[in-house]
């Protein structure tokens, strides 16, 4: 069945046909908030394909929230996912694809996936490097684009501690000495320690953060599959937040059941390490919701037994009940299907001060959604250390009148002055948010 399945959206893919749920279009609003409803789950013999084919912005821009405008702050880039901003400024991109997946791509749900994830603007081979931006006058735009680190294998975190800098590859962490306003490094990276990747690595992204002390890192590793259709045998680490100890490059698990996270920050009142998750596939148009959570030590998350919970999905046999009872509901819930990625909490002065303390969250926008979600950055309010309303979009218009994509945002950082930057790998631009004058 599985196999008919996908190979029916294999030929959807190709004829650019979009498919239906059963039930009809859903909401574009449920599934935010602290407390979302949870609509019963449905499936249906071809799940919904339903992608904004990328097309580029061919000279116009986002829309940006009132009070706000939006200016390139670099262009012509190389399908830029994710971004880091230095002590001194500069900012860092990573240029980036996916890597070659044997194992996946060989599947007829790999096949299909590819097609869809072609039509999207991912079709494209990594560049694998990271450049750095600099912006030399203060203008808000980048003035000079230089190749910082190159020949790497599709990296995408990075973290400074001290005078070195951290490159999560998707099979491994890197690092490298860094000088301050060095603009290139020719110095070979070193391996800390191996990240779970193999021939299926199916969330190839990998994320790094450091702990406040810098003795730790912290890994973002996503799972091999949707639903562990691919044995749980091949998701030993995944789905998870690892600990990796900086002297030693020894790790543990940290956090699990989070089927693909990816951005992580510290919340700046309590101090507690978040991430955004991307959740499950093919459960309807309003499951499962993605979401941000603060993470426990220890803690569980459902995946892929259950989701927001402690809601079984039936779909994974034999179940793992004694797991389940320990599953942690997530604090907040980003809507179906919206592939929210990056995560940025907002410490500066620049933006209008109703923005401090809150999170940036960039949404890559949806595949498996009738009407489509995401596509957008949006803003969600902190209160004493949790979100306190409903989302706020920041930037709009990725998706056009016509159904395309003119981009995709992905990456969120706060910049040294303030401005938010969002790195949008169907565009090919980082874009700058700052007030409105």
């Amino acid at each position: 069945m599985q196999a008919h399945r996908f190979l029916l959206i294999c030929a959807l893919s190709l004829n650019i046909v979009a498919c239906s749920e059963p039930n009809g279009p859903a909401s574009t609003t449920v599934g935010f908030g602290v407390n979302p409803s949870l609509p019963a789950p449905q499936t249906s013999t071809i799940p919904t394909v339903n992608i904004a084919p990328a097309v580029g912005w061919n000279g116009a821009k986002p829309v940006a929230a009132p009070g706000l405008v939006v200016n390139a702050f670099a262009s012509g880039l190389d399908h830029p996912r994710w971004l880091y901003v230095l002590p001194n400024g500069d900012v860092l991109v990573a240029e980036t694809n996916a890597p070659p997946k044997p194992a996946d791509s060989a599947s007829l749900k790999g096949i299909a996936m590819k097609l869809v994830m072609k039509r999207a603007g991912a079709g494209v081979p990594s560049p694998n490097r990271i450049s750095l931006l600099r912006d030399t006058n203060g203008d808000g735009m980048a003035e000079t684009k230089t190749t910082f680190l190159s020949n790497l294998n599709s990296p995408f975190g990075m973290a400074l501690i001290g005078n070195t800098l951290y490159v999560a590859n998707t099979d491994a962490i890197l690092s490298f000495p860094y000088q301050t306003g060095s603009t290139q490094i020719t110095a070979a990276g070193i391996k800390l320690a191996d990240l779970p990747a193999g021939p299926i690595n199916h969330h190839w992204t990998k994320n790094i953060i450091p702990s406040r002390d810098g003795s730790k890192l912290y890994a973002t590793v996503g799972s091999n599959s949707n639903v562990a259709e691919n044995g749980m045998e091949n998701e030993v680490n995944r789905a998870a937040i690892l600990e990796i100890d900086v002297k030693t490059g020894a790790n543990r698990l940290f956090a699990s059941g989070l089927r693909n996270p990816n951005g992580l920050a510290w919340e700046p009142q309590t101090g507690a390490l978040w991430t955004t998750v991307n959740e499950r596939d093919e459960l309807g148009d309003d499951l499962v919701p993605d979401y941000m959570t603060s993470v426990k030590d220890g803690g569980f998350y459902g995946w892929p037994y259950s989701y927001f919970g402690q809601n079984i999905d039936t779909r994974v046999q034999p179940q793992n009940p004694e797991l389940v009872a320990k599953a942690l509901v997530p604090d907040y819930a980003l809507g179906a299907h919206t592939a929210s990625l990056g995560l940025a909490f907002y410490q500066g002065q620049l933006l209008p001060a109703n923005y401090r303390g809150g999170a940036f969250i960039g949404q890559h926008g949806s595949w498996n959604r009738s009407p489509r979600s995401g596509y957008k950055l949006i803003y969600v309010p902190f209160a004493n250390g949790k979100p306190s309303g409903l989302p706020q979009d920041i930037l709009s218009g990725f998706v056009n009148a016509e159904g395309e994509a003119l981009g995709r945002p992905v990456g969120v950082v706060e910049d040294k002055t303030g401005a938010i930057l969002v790195a949008d790998d169907v565009g090919n631009v980082v874009w700058r948010v700052s007030p409105a004058q």
